[in-house]
């Protein structure tokens, strides 16, 4: 399967039985999606040891859309999406998954359990390598979190599971333990287990960054076929060819601020801001 060429835009492949199993069946998502926003993020500031990473960050999601996070390396890409999450918690601004509590993070420090538990209530995250367990077989990575977690009975996240598996293509890996799966089957292993929590929205920290080349596709495949069922999505990502595909909307960030934001169409073609016309040159155009 071969990987999207970013300086060409080549388009992703459209989802195959390869990914979503025989019976190609659609991965949708828990309510049907309506234009109503479903993350509100303003002014999040975050410093690690005196290097001040987000400087204010508004961000704001509706049900359904697709917004992928581009920018350098050290941009705070992946710290936004970790405080989406509760992973990380920051120093100031207010986050709000609609249906939960509206969080001030001044306010509320250190954090209380039950604010970090009310993020992860709403939200899954894939993470850049996998973080399976290693002594778990597949099987029991992804039941693992509706079990212990959501309080399902074993019988109902076992039969839940083994549909999502077959969806993308491993209902015969249940068995196998992740030494035994290549990148790729690891990386799906994992979008499947964030699957099975039934989050309203799904986070990806740069999902194929780890992976070999020509593992990159089928993974990719399976992401955009969650966007075409309507998942909630914020995907920090490099692969702009597939973002420029996938996104309803791009958010590039630099220094810790969003420098730009507007519709992959527009921004790819037409940045207004000089950083993201440089940022993008050395992406597209490498060796001009």
């Amino acid at each position: 399967m071969s990987q999207p060429d970013e300086a060409s835009g080549d388009a992703v492949p459209e989802a195959s039985g390869d990914a979503l199993g025989a019976s190609g069946d659609a991965l949708a998502p828990q309510s049907a999606p309506d234009d109503s926003v479903l993350v509100r993020a303003r002014g999040i500031r975050k410093t690690f040891g005196g290097n001040e990473v987000l400087r204010g960050v508004d961000l704001e999601v509706r049900r359904g859309e697709v917004v992928a996070l581009i920018g350098p390396s050290g941009s705070g890409k992946t710290t936004v999406l970790r405080s989406l999450n509760g992973l990380e918690t920051p120093d100031a601004g207010e986050l709000e998954i609609v249906g939960g509590p509206r969080i001030d993070f001044a306010a509320q420090r250190p954090l209380p359990k039950a604010a970090r538990y009310a993020l992860r209530d709403r939200s899954a995250m894939v993470f850049q390598h996998h973080n399976l367990f290693p002594h778990m077989t597949v099987l029991q990575n992804v039941i693992e979190g509706p079990v212990q977690v959501r309080r399902m009975p074993r019988a109902d996240a076992t039969a839940h599971a083994e549909a999502l598996l077959a969806r993308v293509g491993l209902a015969e890996k249940r068995d196998a333990y992740p030494f035994e799966l290549s990148g790729g089957q690891q990386q799906r292993v994992g979008i499947v287990r964030a699957l099975a929590l039934e989050p309203d929205l799904l986070l990806f920290d740069e999902p194929t960054s780890a992976l070999d080349p020509e593992l990159v596709g089928e993974v990719l495949r399976v992401i955009k076929e969650l966007a075409d069922e309507g998942w909630t999505m914020v995907i920090v990502t490099h692969e702009l060819a597939f973002a420029r595909q996938v996104a309803d909307e791009v958010v590039f960030l630099d220094g810790g601020v969003i420098v730009e934001r507007g519709a992959p169409a527009t921004l790819f073609t037409a940045p207004r801001e000089e950083r993201t016309r440089r940022f993008l040159d050395r992406l597209l155009h490498p060796f001009e």
